[in-house]
């Protein structure tokens, strides 16, 4: 497979960076590939790991000189920082994208301090464990899995196609769609989710502290369930939280209301209701499987055997 970019650079090595850091070494995506984290220990860990092509540098600013495409791979309030350092040593025709699972965030952050002929591209893998850190990143982490491309109105079309085979050389099935769609999306399949997780495990500590109990040692499938999702970077949702606060405080708004009903409902003994209510639960998570089979397998079929190279340094 020829490669899509010929300079890549990835800022920041925790498990999406360092797994994106893996695949491209593996799947040869790029040519030559320059990586960095703003952690010595983290930088010395991946020096150590001895991650396939890529050469680690010190500074975010080595590490993007000369690149084709750069994906940064930070927290979302880590982005307008992270462009005021950057912004100078990117080359014009150069390709700026990102990781981070709010849209908003990043062109709101990141735009004002982009040179003139650099194309900014966000993107958002649907892809992650609940590990951290550049020990854990895998290199089949984005196979099969949702990768959404978020090109800004009058993007040019040479670096959205960048972007795009990027994630497909990485095995990820692509969607386009516009920033906000993304943001009012996501705060529902994904953000939602983790607040509710998080408040969960409050609720049972709480519970567990005033009564003695021992919530945790038996707990069992259901609540067991949100394990996984309750142990995400704190500082990461922290961020994603406060950087989509509209979307998310209005799914919340819709699931307190719902919630409500459901309370109304036990508390009248109400089991009809109850019935319909988890009836659609049901069939809505028969779609969800049904549609993550569909895309898997459309996937497979549709995949292209080689990605071209793309050199992205004009509107030609």
């Amino acid at each position: 497979m020829a490669p899509v970019v010929n300079r890549l650079a990835i800022i920041g090595q925790g498990l999406i960076g360092s797994s994106i850091t893996r695949a491209v070494s593996a799947n040869k995506i790029a040519r030559e590939l320059a990586v960095t984290d703003n952690s010595a220990k983290v930088r010395k860990t991946v020096a150590e790991l001895g991650l396939g092509i890529a050469k680690v540098v010190e500074t975010s600013a080595e590490a993007v000189r000369n690149a084709d495409l750069v994906v940064a791979c930070v927290p979302v309030g880590q982005y307008g920082a992270l462009a005021k350092e950057i912004g100078p040593h990117l080359k014009a025709g150069a390709i700026l994208s990102d990781v981070g699972s709010v849209k908003g965030a990043v062109v709101r952050d990141m735009l004002p301090h982009l040179p003139k002929g650099v194309h900014l591209v966000p993107a958002h893998p649907l892809a992650g464990t609940e590990h951290s850190g550049p020990e854990s990143g895998l290199a089949d982490l984005f196979e099969n899995r949702w990768c959404i491309v978020t090109p800004l109105e009058n993007a040019y079309t040479g670096a959205v196609s960048t972007v795009t085979k990027f994630w497909k050389a990485m095995g990820s099935e692509v969607e386009v769609m516009p920033v906000s769609h993304h943001d009012e999306t996501l705060a529902i399949t994904s953000h939602l989710p983790h607040l509710i997780a998080f408040a969960i495990f409050h609720t049972g500590l709480k519970h567990e502290e005033a009564s003695n109990s021992e919530v945790m040692k038996y707990s069992a499938g259901g609540f067991r369930d949100f394990t996984r999702i309750a142990s995400s970077n704190p500082t990461m949702w922290r961020d994603i939280f406060l950087n989509n606060k509209e979307a998310v405080l209005g799914v919340l708004k819709q699931f307190n209301a719902d919630l409500s009903d459901l309370a109304k409902a036990i508390e009248e003994g109400n089991g009809d209701k109850l019935v319909d209510a988890l009836s659609k639960s049901r069939l809505t998570r028969r779609k969800v499987i049904e549609k993550e089979h569909i895309s898997v397998t459309a996937q497979k079929r549709e995949r292209e055997d080689a990605f071209p190279i793309v050199r992205p340094y004009g509107d030609d």
